[in-house]
């Protein structure tokens, strides 16, 4: 129920902020559009907002999880045009923030100390104001200038309501969606719920950007600051300040002689750095996390902030990422069909030379031509269905990696739109690939897992021996039956409610459809009891149908 109410609030801060046309377009909603249209309530509504600040405003009313989606959607200039995307990169560091004194409460609760006694001085004016946090600048009594970040109140609670309301959409979707094998709603709730809820520690955050430092600590490209670990807590972390210019003041950036050219290449190699060769990546790459260093224009260094959301990947998906861009590269689309059917993203059974055909025709209009023709965005969507037609899983540990890779491309649109993206990734990769299925490759594998191998070779004739022993005493024979034995137990458990619903629902609505032929027969009620038998037959009928409904579709009937 509570889910229910929430979905209701949702409909009703869209419908507040004149967004009727999101609810009325609904594709089971849209037998009411006209009721919308001649809705007295519409009428009179102030037109004295654009859509794209009423869109704005309506995000930030909703809450935290629509605000993510809204950053996102802030960088795609390409999808969404310039007054909705101007209107929606408020959302990166100025959402409404809340009290100073709120702030301070935390900030001693957390550290156990006053703000005097941590601070020689704390500002009073806020320096952004995000979804999840708020950051203040300050100074420590030895002089270093630090910036001090802080977790919302309440926001955990709002974020697990939400959440809630996704996983009871995903599940109804897993129950009755047909796509729902492919998409796998379920397990991307659960990948955005263990992302978000990570960005609430801010300890964890702490970590990740120690870590992400040691690994860009001599780079020219990019720098991470320093993390003052003794003013660190689960709600509070301070680190240093950074001095630099937002990535999308293009004026600014312009009045400092920034190398545009440089700067946009730079961003991409910092991506494909982070993903292939640390396999850590900074996973939350919005406008509003990337700074410019004006130190030397011609050489520009990029300047990262907020740590909360970092991503890894298997060294398989690793693998077949990179062989997959490298032969979108040399445009060997047969080589990535069969990489998709050898990963088990695409159904073992598909035609190769189906699927290579299908692939082509979304990829080769792409190539030779610059960012500023491209978008990624749209490829993915084109990408996606095709890939529908052969029965493509979607990949929930990819999803950050494509919502990096959504927003380096939304970035480097804007900064420099002739960048060739293919000559800048290709060499990487390529390099990459060699060092990792290579002699070198081999060599650095074993030294690694040498001293595994010296550990348990000793046990492997033992393990040989009590493998073979329970093969022949057809012990797994056993345990596979158990396991079937098992799986129809509980299919024949879920039959059996299945038939429970459907006698109890049918008996509600045989019961209504009597109650309902007596009326005429019965004794005639006067007053208010006239209204008992629409009362009592709708209370039966309605739960009767619904547990009608349920048991039907429950069988797995579509």
């Amino acid at each position: 129920m509570q889910n229910l109410l929430r979905l209701v609030s949702i409909n009703f801060t869209l419908a507040r902020f004149g967004l009727d046309e999101v609810i009325l377009s609904m594709h089971f909603l849209r037998p009411l559009y006209l009721l919308g249209t001649i809705n007295p309530f519409n009428w009179f509504r102030k037109t004295d907002l654009s859509q794209a600040q009423r869109l704005r405003l309506c995000i930030e009313a909703l809450g935290p999880i629509f605000i993510k989606f809204g950053q996102m959607m802030a960088t795609r200039r390409d999808l969404f045009g310039d007054e909705i995307t101007d209107e929606l990169e408020k959302l990166l560091d100025r959402v409404p923030p809340f009290p100073l004194q709120q702030a301070r409460d935390i900030v001693e609760r957390q550290l156990g100390m006053s703000i005097q006694q941590a601070f020689l001085h704390f500002d009073e004016k806020e320096l952004a104001s995000a979804s999840i946090a708020q950051v203040y600048g300050a100074e420590l009594h030895d002089g270093q200038r630090v910036i001090v970040k802080i977790v919302r109140p309440g926001i955990e609670a709002l974020i697990r309501r939400d959440i809630d309301v996704l996983m009871m959409l995903a599940q109804m979707a897993d129950r009755y969606w047909s796509e729902a094998r492919r998409i796998k709603p379920i397990q991307i709730v659960r990948e955005f719920e263990t992302t978000i809820m990570n960005e609430l520690d801010l300890m964890r955050e702490a970590a990740n950007a120690s870590e992400l430092r040691r690994h860009f600590e001599s780079s020219p490209d990019l720098y991470v600051p320093f993390v003052h670990w003794d003013y660190c807590r689960s709600k509070v972390m301070v680190m240093e300040r950074i001095s630099g210019i937002p990535v999308l003041d293009i004026e600014r950036l312009r009045a400092h002689d920034i190398n545009f050219e440089s700067l946009s290449r730079k961003g991409v190699e910092i991506f494909f750095t982070q993903v292939f060769r640390h396999n850590y990546f900074h996973a939350d790459m919005h406008p509003g996390n990337i700074f410019v260093s004006t130190e030397n224009p011609s050489d520009p260094k990029y300047i990262a902030v907020d740590f909360g959301i970092m991503g890894s990947l298997s060294t398989s998906d690793q693998r077949y990422l990179a062989e997959n861009f490298v032969a979108f590269f040399n445009r060997d689309y047969r080589r990535v069909a069969e990489l998709h059917v050898d990963s088990g993203w695409v159904d073992r059974h598909t035609r190769i030379d189906e699927f290579e055909a299908a692939i082509r025709s979304v990829c080769e209009p792409m190539f030779q031509r610059p960012l500023s023709e491209i978008s990624f965005g749209q490829l993915l969507l084109r990408l996606f269905q095709t890939a529908r037609s052969f029965n493509m899983e979607i990949q929930p540990q990819l999803l950050l990696l494509e919502k990096t890779f959504l927003h380096i491309e939304g970035i480097g649109r804007q900064l420099y739109p002739e960048l060739d993206l293919w000559d800048t990734a290709k060499p990487f990769l390529e390099r990459w690939l060699s060092e990792q299925l290579g002699m070198r490759a081999l060599v650095k594998g074993m030294k690694k897992n040498l001293p595994f191998i010296a550990e348990h070779l000793p046990d492997l004739p033992r393990l040989a021996f009590k493998a073979l022993d329970r093969i022949s005493n057809d012990d797994l024979r056993v345990e596979l039956r158990s396991r079937q034995i098992d799986e129809l137990k509980s299919e024949i458990r879920r039959a059996n409610r299945r038939n429970i619903r459907a006698i109890i629902g049918g008996s509600c609505v045989i019961s209504a459809s009597i109650i309902v032929g007596l009326d005429g027969i019965a004794p005639i009620m006067v007053g208010g009891w006239g209204l008992l038998v629409p009362l009592a037959s709708a209370a039966l009928l309605i739960p009767g149908l619904y547990l009608l409904l349920s048991s039907y579709y429950d069988g797995g009937e579509r």
